[in-house]
């Protein structure tokens, strides 16, 4: 499709054409009402004048107009303008959409996890363990919507797991108590409703779902930042004295570097130094922090949740610590060590 827009008789003609015919024609932006004549020749009547059109030479980017039946006045038609087939700015572009584009971030990485777990293992332990991080992750989801905290919603992450992002930021201590805890309580579900489905269909699978959920999800609550355990332990200690969660949080991080040495977990000590850094800002801004701290019921009953969520993990690793599958009782043999 073309436009050439050109004057005669003091009239200011637009002129739409296509490589074949006219498509539409403006004489002082009022649209004329074109009747064909034959032999390529067009009329039309507008303002006290009679047109003519000849497209005999359209397909060589001409055009003819004649008033009032004077001579045929050529007009030469722009060149269309030809589209690149491949444009690298276009391509960039849409890439950089695509980037931008929250949906399709999720599932890359949803789609580089799965696969990077079923080169590692096997594609049925790959869908297991994305089962058990999206499940744990919707926890955290679920109670920040409790809290009226807007979220991103949940980003796996290859060989690391999952997050849960939010938008904004907690305000209380009790806040983060509650969201750290219900990634690992709704990880308790899928281990409970793999015990249930192991009894009612005797197929090995599920026990191994059930275990791995408590494994993932006991590793989680381990009292070291940034994992789950740790901002229990941060919340709690913080609300005591603020050198009393410094120390304490440090012990955490102490007790990491143990647990990354005896288990060869290098990974972890990544996590640690995060941890660590989170721990030093909490501290630098302790006389600005606007988290309201726990009072002694709270710091109370937040322990007793955190252990009530370890030990029912735990429980499921037991329960499964005398299988003759190797696969069941490691967890338990791994912890007992």
């Amino acid at each position: 499709m073309t436009k050439v827009e050109f004057t005669l008789a003091d009239l200011q003609f637009v002129v739409h054409a296509s490589a074949e015919q006219i498509v539409q024609v403006f004489c002082d932006k009022q649209a004329l009402a074109l009747e064909d004549g034959g032999n390529n020749v067009y009329h039309a009547d507008a303002h006290g004048h009679q047109f003519q059109f000849n497209t005999e030479k359209l397909f060589e980017g001409q055009i003819a107009i004649a008033i009032n039946g004077q001579a045929w006045q050529w007009i030469e038609l722009p060149a269309p303008e030809k589209k690149s087939g491949f444009s690298f700015m276009g391509l960039a572009a849409l890439g950089f959409k695509l980037f931008k584009s929250a949906k399709v971030v999720k599932a890359a990485l949803a789609g580089a996890s799965v696969t990077g777990y079923a080169w590692l293992f096997s594609w049925q332990f790959a869908i297991m363990l994305i089962v058990c991080l999206v499940i744990h992750e919707y926890g955290h989801v679920r109670a920040m919507q409790y809290f009226k905290i807007k979220t991103k919603g949940i980003y796996l992450i290859p060989f690391v797991g999952g997050l849960a992002i939010s938008d904004d930021k907690i305000t209380t201590r009790w806040q983060d108590v509650v969201i750290s805890l219900m990634g690992p309580a709704f990880g308790l579900i899928t281990s409970v409703l793999g015990v249930v489905l192991y009894y009612a269909t005797e197929m090995e699978i599920f026990a191994g779902v059930a275990v791995l959920s408590a494994l993932l999800n006991l590793f989680n609550l381990l009292p070291m930042l940034p994992l789950d355990g740790g901002h229990v332990l941060k919340s709690i200690s913080f609300s005591m004295r603020s050198w009393v969660g410094l120390f304490v949080c440090l012990g955490g991080v102490l007790f990491g570097l143990w647990v990354s040495y005896t288990f060869g977990l290098m990974l972890l000590v990544f996590f640690l130094f995060i941890g660590t850094l989170e721990i030093m800002f909490e501290w630098r801004g302790r006389h600005q922090s606007h988290l309201v701290p726990l009072d002694r019921y709270g710091q109370v009953f937040s322990a007793v949740m955190y252990v009530v969520v370890v030990a029912a993990h735990v429980a499921v690793m037991m329960h499964f610590a005398d299988s003759e599958s190797a696969i069941l009782s490691l967890p338990m043999k791994i912890l007992s060590s």
